[in-house]
């Protein structure tokens, strides 16, 4: 069963890192044209079983795309571990900027709601107690 559950692991974590995401300025900028907010999470995607949760749960919901679709933009600042699924230099160096300044004592995940000026509106510290549509809410 363990070896099933960390092969799962490694195979999330492939589809995590296979996603291109624009940088985070880019994602404040877009935000900011189209009056979004910016979901921001941390995320350790073969490693973190409440990161991979979050994603399975909330961030791959119908409600959660529903709303997403018109009020949010998403970036997720991804700290693989395994040699196969590693990012960019750029892209680690980029993330590791962003958990200096949003995630200092490295919780994860760690999901922040931002306006277009990267200024937080609401932190959650690991994963939500919410269920979907309460979380939903809160975004709203």
């Amino acid at each position: 069963m363990k070896v099933f559950l960390f092969a799962l692991m490694i195979f999330v974590g492939s589809i995590f890192s296979l996603a291109q995401t624009p940088t985070f300025d880019a994602t404040l900028k877009k935000a900011g044209q189209e009056n979004k907010k910016v979901l921001l999470y941390f995320s350790g995607s073969d490693w973190c079983a409440p990161c991979i949760k979050f994603k399975n749960t909330y961030i791959n919901s119908a409600e959660f795309k529903d709303f997403s679709k018109n009020n949010l933009l998403l970036f997720n600042a991804d700290f693989p571990r395994s040699k196969a699924n590693q990012l960019s230099k750029e892209k680690t160096k980029e993330n590791e900027a962003l958990a200096d300044k949003y995630n200092p004592s490295g919780n994860f995940p760690m999901i922040l709601l931002l306006n277009s000026k990267g200024q937080v509106v609401k932190k959650w510290g690991g994963l939500p107690k919410e269920k979907v549509a309460d979380f939903v809410k809160l975004l709203k």
